[in-house]
């Protein structure tokens, strides 16, 4: 263990050693020896960086930053491609809201489709059956490329593309509304590529599998199946992640614009602008970047790029806080920092463990869903995010402290 560092490292017997910015926060046993895992592959470049709200994944660690030479885990980018952030301060103030923050929330829910109902067939309320004018448009800038994935691999446009541009999902997105340090009114909102960037992570995750079963390589986990560069899987996959990241940011963009102009057309609040300090940023993706004098690909699975000045957004849970900070670009963590709190247990042990009465406890002064359905998402099944902007003091500055006081959840 290392004691003059803000991290700790875990040094596998074989293999290169993870450097974990963990330091007060809980880590399962589970997680480590997923990274452990990830740690022995040939093609990972000096080190693995884990962030502080780390926690068991599919195939790759949650909150975790592998940086590889000449290969791609495409479990390791995982299904919501893209899955992001994005927050806006707007110019209104505490004082301009209503006392009643249930008309401002069924606004939002009835502006932006969320959720998932219908087995996301023809009737799914999370999906437009129409979707606006300028969701159409946006649609036809991504289209082409698009088409052109579908042409090469068809089975990837059987399913909801277009329909899904501009709405939120289900799990753990959500759209709130925030009031920072100086009472400054935020609409925060986390969303990904949908149930498009699902089919293309699903799909090349299976095809790397294919390949490593018909080369004979023997892997710690399946899901650490590889994709090689050069190869033509490697290139295909590279275009269609590239797209879904687009997708990603463009839904969020979408989405933002939704909401505010049916805070402003539902004549709340007072005249407003949303333009004051604007971040949108992915934290489940893969880039390429230069660390250390070398050009590596380096996939953030559940970690945020904060490089110098980056801005990123850190949300904590439903009832907690969330974070607007800045990049101090650590070399050691490949510029990186946590994407949220962290789950400290799974839906399922969340459900079991905790009531209603104990979710309305903890989310009390936000105006938000209180019923059985969002429980393995209550704030007690997520890690301290105080903890975890501790353990990561050395990774970002924080730029404002924001308090939902509404939150939509899909």
């Amino acid at each position: 263990m290392a004691n003059d560092h803000s991290y700790e490292v875990f040094s596998p017997e074989h293999g290169v050693p993870i450097k974990a910015w963990t330091r007060g926060v809980p880590v399962e046993d589970a997680a480590k020896q997923q990274l452990l895992n990830i740690a022995t592959l040939p093609f990972i470049y000096r080190w693995i960086a884990v962030m502080p709200d780390v926690h068991l994944g599919k195939g790759a660690t949650v909150g975790s930053v592998i940086p590889t030479r000449k290969a791609i885990i495409p479990a390791a980018v995982g299904v919501d491609i893209g899955c992001g952030m994005m927050a806006v301060r707007t110019s209104l103030n505490a004082r301009d809201l209503p006392d009643d923050l249930h008309t401002l929330r069924s606004t939002i829910e009835s502006a932006v489709p969320h959720g998932r109902t219908d087995n996301g067939g023809r009737n799914d309320r999370g999906a437009w059956s129409q979707p606006p004018q300028r969701n159409a448009e946006a649609w036809a800038t991504l289209a082409p490329k698009y088409g052109e994935i579908v042409e090469k691999h068809p089975r990837l446009g059987r399913g909801n593309d277009a329909n899904h541009l501009g709405t939120l999902g289900t799990g753990n997105h959500f759209i709130e509304v925030c009031l920072d340090e100086a009472e400054n009114v935020w609409i925060v909102l986390h969303s990904g590529s949908r149930g498009v960037g699902n089919r293309i992570g699903q799909f090349f995750i299976e095809l790397a599998k294919q390949d490593m079963r018909r080369w004979m390589i023997n892997l710690p986990d399946q899901d650490l199946a590889y994709l090689p560069e050069g190869t033509d899987h490697f290139n295909e996959y590279v275009k269609a992640v590239h797209w879904a990241q687009s997708y990603a940011m463009t839904n969020r963009e979408l989405m933002m614009a939704a909401t505010i102009d049916a805070i402003r057309a539902a004549d709340l609040l007072p005249p407003f602008t949303a333009d004051a300090e604007v971040v949108n940023c992915h934290h489940n993706y893969v880039a390429v970047e230069e660390h250390y004098g070398e050009r590596v690909f380096v996939t953030r699975k559940g970690a945020v790029r904060a490089g110098i000045n980056d801005l990123g957004i850190i949300p904590g849970s439903m009832g907690a806080k969330s974070f607007i900070v800045r990049g101090k670009g650590n070399p050691e963590s490949f510029e990186s920092c946590s994407h949220g709190a962290g789950r400290a247990m799974s839906r399922n042990e969340a459900k079991r463990r905790f009531t209603i009465g104990d979710h309305v406890r903890a989310t009390e002064g936000v105006e938000c869903r209180k019923d059985a359905d969002v429980i393995d998402e209550t704030p007690a099944a997520y890690k301290s995010i105080d903890a975890v902007m501790q353990a990561q003091s050395d990774l970002v500055d924080i730029v404002h402290t924001l308090k939902q006081i509404v939150c939509v959840k899909g």
